[in-house]
């Protein structure tokens, strides 16, 4: 049985994935596991946009072109397609990708298998800080989730053997605070518009624990750095329905512990863009887009209105777009 209980990461890694599929969808309770017979909550799809900027040729049959290149020095393990683990993870990630599922190829799952003494040391950390939050907040849980971050290949290379880095830059450009953002388990979009694709055509998912302890609500267009106060651990977009969790930089390498990477195709296209959304949806973009080159309206009402229609992933790249065209004009 795959053990979630933050004990050792050696005992973790050796355990057969048994256990995935009942505990995937649950809070990672760092204290008690919870209940292998409850059924797997049914959360609500998300079908907003898929990343639509950049452009790769990628197969979208259902097999992958060929296979991915290993991670080499990460200490990572490529599961087998018949593994339960592998079979879960995968199913579970494509059916909450919305109307995108059909696109979407799985390319190969790798599971973190290091003994090194730094991973190490990062699993005893993430245990010691779980057991911190959870007496902080006197509950009988720190709120451990499973939630994605995307990556490239070079990172997730350096995230497994060295732990996450800081740029000093933003991410998503900042639009909720300036943290490190990972996607609830079950809204994975956030994080496939954002992967960046390699040269193989691939993008990469990181599924990670977080600690989220106690979450204040973190507004559009924050420039929030830190906690509000010593109460809260994190940072959520919204309170009732996450969307997007924001861990502190101050948090990121003890808050955070990657267990998987997915490894998958998607369409990235602009033609993809109508496949997703609807047809009324691509002309409200376009007039804005067109008013706002044109002078009508003003740079955050064409911001506030993608926003409102496509969701922040295609709103990032948007932002970067236009960016790169002033400055490049």
């Amino acid at each position: 049985m795959v053990d979630y209980t933050h004990r050792s990461p050696t005992v973790q890694h050796a355990a057969a994935p048994d256990a995935v599929a009942p505990e995937f969808n649950h809070p990672a309770n760092d204290v008690n596991r919870p209940d292998p017979h409850n059924p797997i909550n049914d959360q609500d799809e998300d079908s907003s946009v898929s990343d639509c900027e950049s452009i790769v040729s990628a197969d979208h049959s259902g097999t992958s072109a060929a296979p991915p290149l290993p991670f080499t020095g990460a200490g990572l393990m490529e599961l087998e397609e018949g593994d339960k683990a592998h079979r879960f993870i995968k199913e579970r990630f494509v059916s909450r990708l919305g109307a995108l599922r059909a696109q979407v190829t799985v390319a190969a799952i790798h599971r973190s298998c290091s003994s090194s003494v730094a991973v190490t040391s990062r699993a005893q950390a993430f245990q010691v800080y779980s057991a911190a939050v959870q007496k902080k907040g006197g509950g009988d849980t720190a709120n451990v989730r499973y939630a994605w971050y995307p990556a490239s290949k070079e990172e997730v290379a350096k995230i497994f053997s060295y732990g996450f880095g800081y740029s000093g830059k933003p991410e998503n450009s900042g639009l909720y605070g300036r943290g490190v953002y990972f996607a609830p388990d079950n809204h994975p979009l956030q994080s496939v518009e954002s992967a960046p694709v390699d040269e193989d055509g691939l993008r990469h998912l990181l599924l990670c624990q977080v600690i989220l302890g106690k979450s204040e609500l973190i507004g559009f267009g924050s420039e929030q750095s830190h906690p509000n106060s010593e109460q809260y651990d994190s940072g959520v977009d919204d309170l009732s329905s996450p969307k997007r969790y924001i861990i502190w930089n101050t948090h990121i390498n003890t808050h955070v512990l990657p267990e998987y990477v997915v490894s998958f195709r998607a369409p990235c296209c602009s033609r993809e863009l109508s496949k997703i959304l609807p047809p009324s949806d691509i002309n409200s973009m376009s007039k804005y887009y067109k008013d706002h080159k044109e002078g009508k309206i003003p740079r955050h009402e064409l911001v506030r209105k993608v926003r409102q229609i496509a969701g922040d992933g295609l709103l990032t790249r948007i932002i970067k777009s236009s960016r790169t065209k002033q400055f490049g004009a």
